[in-house]
Protein backbone atom coordinates (compact mmCIF):
# COMPACT_ATOMS: atom_id res chain seq x y z
CA UNK A 1 0.00 0.00 0.00
CA UNK A 2 2.66 2.31 1.24
CA UNK A 3 4.67 1.73 -2.28
CA UNK A 4 1.65 2.67 -4.46
CA UNK A 5 1.21 5.96 -2.63
CA UNK A 6 4.94 6.76 -3.14
CA UNK A 7 4.41 6.32 -6.89
CA UNK A 8 1.48 8.21 -6.92
CA UNK A 9 3.30 10.98 -5.20
CA UNK A 10 6.07 10.78 -7.89
CA UNK A 11 3.04 10.63 -11.11
CA UNK A 12 1.35 13.79 -9.76
CA UNK A 13 4.05 16.20 -10.38
CA UNK A 14 4.97 14.12 -13.56
CA UNK A 15 1.36 14.82 -14.60
CA UNK A 16 1.17 18.33 -13.70
CA UNK A 17 4.24 19.56 -15.60
CA UNK A 18 3.12 17.44 -18.33
CA UNK A 19 -0.67 19.23 -18.64
CA UNK A 20 1.27 22.67 -18.17
CA UNK A 21 4.10 21.49 -20.98
CA UNK A 22 1.14 21.20 -23.06
CA UNK A 23 -0.66 24.70 -21.89
CA UNK A 24 2.66 26.08 -23.10
CA UNK A 25 2.30 24.39 -25.93
CA UNK A 26 -0.72 25.71 -27.09
CA UNK A 27 -0.61 29.23 -26.23
CA UNK A 28 3.27 29.64 -27.42
CA UNK A 29 3.40 27.12 -30.25
CA UNK A 30 6.68 25.44 -29.04
CA UNK A 31 7.93 23.50 -25.92
CA UNK A 32 9.99 25.41 -23.81
CA UNK A 33 13.39 24.36 -22.85
CA UNK A 34 13.90 25.35 -19.07
CA UNK A 35 10.39 25.11 -17.60
CA UNK A 36 11.59 26.45 -14.70
CA UNK A 37 11.55 29.83 -16.15
CA UNK A 38 8.11 29.61 -17.38
CA UNK A 39 6.78 28.57 -14.02
CA UNK A 40 8.42 31.69 -12.56
CA UNK A 41 6.65 33.90 -15.29
CA UNK A 42 3.10 32.46 -14.04
CA UNK A 43 4.04 33.48 -10.01
CA UNK A 44 2.03 36.64 -9.12
CA UNK A 45 3.78 38.24 -6.01
CA UNK A 46 0.72 37.14 -3.67
CA UNK A 47 1.88 33.74 -3.69
CA UNK A 48 4.69 34.93 -1.13
CA UNK A 49 7.10 32.14 -2.45
CA UNK A 50 10.95 32.31 -1.18
CA UNK A 51 14.08 30.30 -2.33
CA UNK A 52 16.34 28.52 -0.17
CA UNK A 53 17.81 31.80 0.39
CA UNK A 54 15.30 33.88 1.48
CA UNK A 55 14.57 35.80 -1.38
CA UNK A 56 11.14 36.58 -3.31
CA UNK A 57 10.37 33.95 -5.60
CA UNK A 58 7.76 35.65 -8.58
CA UNK A 59 7.68 37.09 -12.31
CA UNK A 60 8.89 40.23 -11.20
CA UNK A 61 12.37 40.50 -12.75
CA UNK A 62 10.75 38.49 -15.69
CA UNK A 63 8.04 41.12 -16.01
CA UNK A 64 10.79 44.12 -16.13
CA UNK A 65 12.37 41.84 -18.52
CA UNK A 66 9.32 41.45 -20.90
CA UNK A 67 8.85 44.71 -21.01
CA UNK A 68 11.70 45.57 -22.43
CA UNK A 69 12.18 42.94 -25.01
CA UNK A 70 8.50 43.81 -25.89
CA UNK A 71 9.35 47.49 -26.68
CA UNK A 72 12.00 46.15 -28.83
CA UNK A 73 10.25 43.34 -30.79
CA UNK A 74 7.05 45.07 -31.25
CA UNK A 75 9.00 48.61 -32.24
CA UNK A 76 10.80 46.39 -35.04
CA UNK A 77 7.43 44.76 -36.69
CA UNK A 78 5.52 48.43 -36.61
CA UNK A 79 9.10 49.95 -38.06
CA UNK A 80 9.16 47.38 -40.67
CA UNK A 81 4.82 47.37 -41.32
CA UNK A 82 4.79 51.07 -42.05
CA UNK A 83 7.27 52.12 -44.36
CA UNK A 84 7.44 56.16 -44.57
CA UNK A 85 5.45 56.35 -41.88
CA UNK A 86 6.50 59.21 -39.25
CA UNK A 87 8.21 58.94 -35.41
CA UNK A 88 5.17 59.98 -33.69
CA UNK A 89 2.63 57.71 -35.69
CA UNK A 90 5.09 54.47 -35.21
CA UNK A 91 5.46 55.57 -30.99
CA UNK A 92 1.75 55.94 -31.46
CA UNK A 93 1.03 52.17 -32.56
CA UNK A 94 3.46 50.47 -30.51
CA UNK A 95 1.95 52.43 -27.13
CA UNK A 96 -1.74 50.54 -28.38
CA UNK A 97 0.17 47.16 -29.31
CA UNK A 98 2.03 47.15 -26.02
CA UNK A 99 -0.30 48.65 -23.40
CA UNK A 100 -1.28 47.06 -19.92
CA UNK A 101 -5.01 46.97 -21.46
CA UNK A 102 -4.24 45.07 -24.37
CA UNK A 103 -1.74 42.43 -22.95
CA UNK A 104 -4.01 41.60 -20.26
CA UNK A 105 -6.80 41.05 -22.78
CA UNK A 106 -4.30 38.94 -25.01
CA UNK A 107 -3.48 36.05 -21.79
CA UNK A 108 -7.25 36.30 -21.07
CA UNK A 109 -8.09 35.37 -24.98
CA UNK A 110 -4.53 33.18 -24.98
CA UNK A 111 -5.67 31.38 -21.75
CA UNK A 112 -2.43 32.63 -19.75
CA UNK A 113 -4.29 34.34 -17.16
CA UNK A 114 -5.91 30.75 -16.29
CA UNK A 115 -2.18 29.17 -15.16
CA UNK A 116 -0.89 32.00 -13.28
CA UNK A 117 -0.56 31.39 -9.64
CA UNK A 118 -1.46 33.45 -7.22
CA UNK A 119 -2.86 33.96 -3.51
CA UNK A 120 -6.55 33.69 -3.76
CA UNK A 121 -7.42 36.41 -6.19
CA UNK A 122 -9.02 35.43 -9.76
CA UNK A 123 -6.75 37.03 -11.98
CA UNK A 124 -9.70 36.54 -14.47
CA UNK A 125 -10.72 40.46 -14.25
CA UNK A 126 -7.43 41.55 -13.19
CA UNK A 127 -6.04 42.98 -16.69
CA UNK A 128 -2.81 44.45 -14.55
CA UNK A 129 -2.20 40.76 -12.99
CA UNK A 130 -2.68 39.06 -16.59
CA UNK A 131 -0.08 42.05 -18.78
CA UNK A 132 2.32 41.17 -16.08
CA UNK A 133 2.48 37.84 -16.72
CA UNK A 134 2.00 38.48 -20.76
CA UNK A 135 5.01 40.59 -20.25
CA UNK A 136 6.74 38.03 -17.92
CA UNK A 137 6.45 35.06 -20.52
CA UNK A 138 7.85 37.04 -23.24
CA UNK A 139 10.87 37.48 -20.63
CA UNK A 140 11.18 33.92 -20.43
CA UNK A 141 11.00 33.63 -23.85
CA UNK A 142 14.19 35.46 -24.35
CA UNK A 143 15.96 33.81 -21.48
CA UNK A 144 15.10 30.15 -23.00
CA UNK A 145 15.14 30.82 -26.46
CA UNK A 146 16.83 34.38 -27.35
CA UNK A 147 15.17 37.73 -29.46
CA UNK A 148 14.56 35.50 -32.77
CA UNK A 149 11.84 33.30 -30.78
CA UNK A 150 10.45 36.65 -29.50
CA UNK A 151 10.05 38.25 -32.69
CA UNK A 152 8.32 34.72 -34.22
CA UNK A 153 6.24 34.49 -31.03
CA UNK A 154 4.70 38.26 -32.05
CA UNK A 155 4.50 37.98 -35.08
CA UNK A 156 3.26 34.87 -35.95
CA UNK A 157 0.67 33.87 -33.07
CA UNK A 158 0.38 37.60 -31.98
CA UNK A 159 0.29 40.14 -35.17
CA UNK A 160 -0.96 37.13 -37.44
CA UNK A 161 -3.61 35.47 -35.12
CA UNK A 162 -4.58 37.80 -32.68
CA UNK A 163 -4.26 41.56 -33.32
CA UNK A 164 -4.92 43.40 -36.75
CA UNK A 165 -2.09 45.38 -36.52
CA UNK A 166 -3.93 48.18 -39.22
CA UNK A 167 -7.01 48.59 -37.59
CA UNK A 168 -5.03 49.17 -34.03
CA UNK A 169 -2.66 51.66 -35.94
CA UNK A 170 -5.72 53.59 -37.52
CA UNK A 171 -7.83 53.65 -34.79
CA UNK A 172 -8.65 57.17 -33.87
CA UNK A 173 -11.15 58.34 -30.70
CA UNK A 174 -12.36 62.18 -32.15
CA UNK A 175 -12.22 63.51 -28.68
CA UNK A 176 -13.43 67.18 -30.36
CA UNK A 177 -16.63 65.66 -32.02
CA UNK A 178 -17.33 63.52 -28.63
CA UNK A 179 -16.65 67.33 -26.87
CA UNK A 180 -18.98 68.73 -29.49
CA UNK A 181 -21.53 66.33 -29.30
CA UNK A 182 -22.04 66.67 -25.75
CA UNK A 183 -21.97 70.30 -25.75
CA UNK A 184 -24.73 70.65 -28.92
CA UNK A 185 -26.75 67.89 -26.81
CA UNK A 186 -26.35 70.19 -23.80
CA UNK A 187 -26.89 73.57 -25.83
CA UNK A 188 -23.86 75.26 -23.94
CA UNK A 189 -21.29 77.59 -25.72
CA UNK A 190 -17.72 75.73 -26.68
CA UNK A 191 -15.14 77.01 -28.75
CA UNK A 192 -11.49 76.49 -29.01
CA UNK A 193 -9.26 79.34 -28.77
CA UNK A 194 -5.57 79.93 -30.05
CA UNK A 195 -3.42 80.08 -26.89
CA UNK A 196 0.25 80.64 -28.43
CA UNK A 197 2.23 79.55 -32.05
CA UNK A 198 5.85 78.73 -31.30
CA UNK A 199 8.77 76.21 -32.59
CA UNK A 200 10.61 73.17 -31.06
CA UNK A 201 13.97 72.93 -31.23
CA UNK A 202 13.65 71.27 -34.61
CA UNK A 203 11.88 74.59 -35.92
CA UNK A 204 8.74 72.31 -36.44
CA UNK A 205 5.84 74.59 -35.54
CA UNK A 206 3.97 74.41 -32.04
CA UNK A 207 0.59 75.35 -31.35
CA UNK A 208 -1.47 75.64 -28.01
CA UNK A 209 -4.99 75.90 -27.87
CA UNK A 210 -7.21 75.22 -24.97
CA UNK A 211 -11.21 74.68 -24.63
CA UNK A 212 -13.85 77.32 -23.02
CA UNK A 213 -17.37 76.25 -22.31
CA UNK A 214 -20.03 79.15 -21.36
CA UNK A 215 -16.77 80.94 -21.31
CA UNK A 216 -15.18 79.09 -18.77
CA UNK A 217 -11.57 77.58 -19.17
CA UNK A 218 -11.38 73.93 -19.90
CA UNK A 219 -8.28 72.00 -20.55
CA UNK A 220 -5.12 73.46 -22.67
CA UNK A 221 -3.80 71.10 -25.46
CA UNK A 222 -0.59 71.48 -27.33
CA UNK A 223 0.44 69.85 -30.50
CA UNK A 224 2.34 69.91 -33.86
CA UNK A 225 -0.98 71.14 -35.57
CA UNK A 226 -4.37 72.79 -34.21
CA UNK A 227 -5.89 69.46 -34.88
CA UNK A 228 -3.68 67.49 -32.46
CA UNK A 229 -3.83 70.27 -30.14
CA UNK A 230 -7.84 70.58 -30.27
CA UNK A 231 -8.08 66.92 -29.48
CA UNK A 232 -6.07 66.96 -26.60
CA UNK A 233 -7.82 69.87 -25.25
CA UNK A 234 -10.77 68.04 -25.83
CA UNK A 235 -9.75 64.95 -24.23
CA UNK A 236 -9.00 66.61 -21.48
CA UNK A 237 -12.07 68.35 -21.07
CA UNK A 238 -14.15 65.74 -21.62
CA UNK A 239 -12.04 63.60 -18.59
CA UNK A 240 -12.86 66.71 -16.06
CA UNK A 241 -16.86 66.71 -17.18
CA UNK A 242 -16.82 62.66 -16.11
CA UNK A 243 -14.70 63.43 -13.22
CA UNK A 244 -15.49 67.03 -11.56
CA UNK A 245 -19.17 67.49 -11.05
CA UNK A 246 -18.66 71.22 -9.54
CA UNK A 247 -17.40 72.00 -13.20
CA UNK A 248 -20.82 70.97 -14.88
CA UNK A 249 -22.64 72.87 -12.28
CA UNK A 250 -20.49 76.19 -12.49
CA UNK A 251 -21.23 75.56 -16.86
CA UNK A 252 -24.55 75.24 -16.18
CA UNK A 253 -24.64 77.76 -13.56
CA UNK A 254 -23.50 80.81 -16.34
CA UNK A 255 -25.67 79.17 -18.74
CA UNK A 256 -28.61 79.97 -16.48
CA UNK A 257 -27.85 82.97 -16.23
CA UNK A 258 -26.81 83.51 -19.72
CA UNK A 259 -30.45 82.03 -21.18
CA UNK A 260 -32.67 82.88 -17.72
CA UNK A 261 -34.31 79.60 -18.56
CA UNK A 262 -35.16 76.38 -17.13
CA UNK A 263 -32.48 74.15 -17.45
CA UNK A 264 -32.66 70.53 -19.17
CA UNK A 265 -30.96 67.75 -18.02
CA UNK A 266 -27.37 67.45 -17.84
CA UNK A 267 -26.03 64.96 -20.31
CA UNK A 268 -22.69 62.63 -19.08
CA UNK A 269 -19.88 63.02 -20.85
CA UNK A 270 -18.56 59.86 -22.67
CA UNK A 271 -16.56 57.35 -20.86
CA UNK A 272 -13.32 57.65 -22.13
CA UNK A 273 -12.10 54.09 -20.85
CA UNK A 274 -15.06 52.88 -23.10
CA UNK A 275 -13.97 54.85 -25.69
CA UNK A 276 -10.33 53.57 -25.67
CA UNK A 277 -11.15 50.11 -24.71
CA UNK A 278 -8.59 47.61 -27.11
CA UNK A 279 -11.28 46.21 -29.29
CA UNK A 280 -9.17 45.21 -31.88
CA UNK A 281 -8.33 41.78 -30.18
CA UNK A 282 -9.62 39.03 -32.63
CA UNK A 283 -11.62 36.86 -30.01
CA UNK A 284 -10.55 33.16 -30.87
CA UNK A 285 -12.94 29.94 -31.90
CA UNK A 286 -12.47 27.39 -29.19
CA UNK A 287 -10.71 25.15 -31.10
CA UNK A 288 -7.33 23.81 -31.28
CA UNK A 289 -6.54 25.89 -34.46
CA UNK A 290 -7.17 29.71 -33.98
CA UNK A 291 -8.46 31.72 -36.48
CA UNK A 292 -6.50 33.52 -38.78
CA UNK A 293 -6.78 37.25 -39.84
CA UNK A 294 -5.41 38.10 -42.68
CA UNK A 295 -3.22 41.47 -42.14
CA UNK A 296 -4.92 44.72 -43.79
CA UNK A 297 -3.13 47.26 -46.05
CA UNK A 298 -1.37 49.93 -43.98
CA UNK A 299 -2.56 52.81 -46.10
CA UNK A 300 -6.48 51.06 -45.94
CA UNK A 301 -9.07 53.43 -44.47
CA UNK A 302 -10.69 52.67 -40.59
CA UNK A 303 -13.23 50.63 -41.00
CA UNK A 304 -16.89 51.40 -40.40
CA UNK A 305 -16.59 49.04 -37.62
CA UNK A 306 -14.31 51.08 -35.65
CA UNK A 307 -17.06 53.71 -35.46
CA UNK A 308 -17.48 54.55 -31.48
CA UNK A 309 -20.53 54.01 -30.04
CA UNK A 310 -22.23 56.42 -27.24
CA UNK A 311 -24.12 53.73 -25.18
CA UNK A 312 -23.43 55.64 -22.29
CA UNK A 313 -25.12 58.99 -23.01
CA UNK A 314 -28.71 59.39 -22.52
CA UNK A 315 -30.36 60.88 -25.54
CA UNK A 316 -32.14 64.18 -25.14
CA UNK A 317 -35.43 65.40 -27.15
CA UNK A 318 -34.41 67.75 -30.00
CA UNK A 319 -35.91 68.77 -32.83
CA UNK A 320 -33.39 67.96 -35.15
CA UNK A 321 -31.47 64.52 -36.08
CA UNK A 322 -27.85 64.33 -34.37
CA UNK A 323 -26.31 63.85 -38.11
CA UNK A 324 -27.58 67.86 -38.32
CA UNK A 325 -26.67 68.85 -35.18
CA UNK A 326 -22.94 67.69 -35.57
CA UNK A 327 -23.01 68.78 -39.34
CA UNK A 328 -23.63 72.79 -37.61
CA UNK A 329 -21.78 72.08 -34.59
CA UNK A 330 -18.87 71.22 -36.55
CA UNK A 331 -19.37 73.56 -39.26
CA UNK A 332 -18.88 76.11 -36.74
CA UNK A 333 -15.82 75.21 -34.40
CA UNK A 334 -14.28 74.17 -37.04
CA UNK A 335 -13.91 77.46 -39.49
CA UNK A 336 -10.85 78.68 -38.46
CA UNK A 337 -9.33 75.39 -37.38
Amino acid sequence: MWVNNIIDSIKLPFRKEKELFSALYRILGFYPHDIKLYKQALLHKSVGRRNEKGRPQNNERLEFLGDAVLDAVVGDIVFRHFDGKREGFLTNTRSKLVSRETLGKLAQEMGIDQLIMSSGHSSSHNSYMNGNAFEALVGAIYLDRGYSACMRFMERRILTQLINIDKVAYKEVNFKSKLLEWSQKNRVKMEFRDLEQSRDENGSPVFTVQVFIEGLEGDKGTGFSKKEAQQKASKGTLQRLRREPQFIDAIFAVKADRTKMEEEPVMAAPDLEKLENPDFIVEQKKTEEPERVAIQSPHAPASPLDELTLDDITATPREKTREEIIAEAEAAAFQDS
